[in-house]
């Protein structure tokens, strides 16, 4: 989550005033607040793009006519903020993402304008590598992802202050090889998620267990809940209770290795020798060149995985800190609560705006 005030916190089950802002830093290096009437920002773990924007304007005058406009789809980028404005000049504003300006569409003699954006990793999906390029002298997962993204954007900020450095074997992508998914190749070698948090930050870290991270929110029904509409049920598509991860690596001679890690806990539901059966996931990636890898690998992405198989898709009161990964205590109107991790949220910029979170990973919490 966001770090945020505790102030802020106690505020959102509290009648308050709703503020949002719509910052565009123009190709020329102006930068202006775009006076707005609605939008949304969408995070989604399930997105090579995690977060993108919708954002609403009145005055057509911004459509652009020509590259050189003051909204442009030549570089220009949005920054989006929602928080509470508290009185007296006292005000709180939690970013939701940078973003990369799409499309610029409206109705020439009244309007409105629509906005459309992705996170800056749509500029890393886009740039195709032009020559074969190589992991060759970057033998670590940081070093190796470093490369990859300076070579293309060398003013973006990267965060692996919570990755797990792993040795990788070298990897070479052809001309027209997609540069966000060789990153993400190299990355799910430490079992690491690649992302751009709020503040465009390229995040590298592997997701939070969510069965040993504390709840960073309460989703509660009643009196100064949260809570307004809940639809939960259970599920077993998608989930997995082994990985086999395997790899190898011609490029350094180094012979086919391979690891399967399964759910061995008996007091799990998933437990690969229990009633669920055995369903395995496959991880294949030339980087991984020793069996410890290949188990460090499949343990990560078992973690992911090997999901408790209740899910729920909750529409509360918007809380803009909360991030996909994040793991929610929901306390239902029955008293009874559960434990979920955000796969994906929307959340609008204006009062009154459904805020609507799709959880996964559920468990009863004691």
């Amino acid at each position: 989550m966001y770090p945020a005030t505790p102030r802020f916190i106690r505020t959102l089950a509290e009648s308050h005033n709703v503020i949002s802002e719509v910052e565009l830093h123009r190709t020329d290096g102006v930068v202006e607040l775009l006076p707005h009437t609605g939008g949304s920002v969408t995070a989604d773990r399930g997105s090579a793009c995690r977060r993108t924007c919708s954002v609403t304007l009145a005055d057509p005058s911004l459509i652009p006519r020509t590259a050189r406009d003051r909204v442009s789809v030549y570089g220009a980028y949005v920054v989006i903020r929602r928080g509470i404005d508290y009185g007296g000049g006292k005000k709180e504003l939690i970013p939701l993402g940078v973003f990369r300006l799409d499309d610029v569409i409206g109705d020439l003699s009244t309007g409105p304008v629509t906005l459309q954006g992705k996170s800056f990793e749509a500029y890393l999906a886009d740039d195709k590598f032009t020559a074969p390029t190589s992991t060759r002298g970057y033998g670590l997962v940081s070093t190796a992802v470093g490369m990859l993204v300076s070579t293309s954007m060398p003013s973006l900020v990267i965060d692996t202050s919570r990755l797990a450095d792993t040795t990788i074997g070298t990897t070479t992508w052809d001309v027209q090889g997609d540069r966000l998914e060789a990153i993400r190749e190299v990355a799910k070698a430490a079992g690491a998620e690649v992302y751009c948090d709020a503040n465009g930050t390229l995040v590298v870290a592997p997701l939070a267990d969510r069965l040993l991270t504390p709840p960073v929110w309460d989703v509660a029904a009643g009196e100064r809940g949260t809570l307004v509409k809940a639809s939960v049920g259970m599920s077993s598509a998608g989930v997995y209770n082994g990985v086999l991860a395997s790899g190898e690596n011609t490029e350094d001679n180094a012979a086919r290795v391979a690891s399967l890690v399964v759910d061995d806990d008996p007091a799990s539901p998933t437990w690969w020798n229990g009633p669920f059966g055995h369903r395995p996931y496959f991880l294949s990636s030339s980087t991984l060149t020793t069996t410890g890898a290949c188990t460090a690998a499949a343990t990560y992405e078992l973690a992911a995985r090997r999901l408790p198989n209740a899910v729920a898709d909750l529409s509360s009161l918007a809380n803009p800190a909360i991030e996909p990964g994040d793991v929610l205590r929901a306390i239902y109107r029955d008293g009874s609560r559960d434990l979920h991790q955000v796969q994906s949220l929307t959340i609008g910029l204006s009062e009154g705006d459904e805020f609507t979170l799709a959880l996964i990973g559920g468990k009863e919490d004691g």
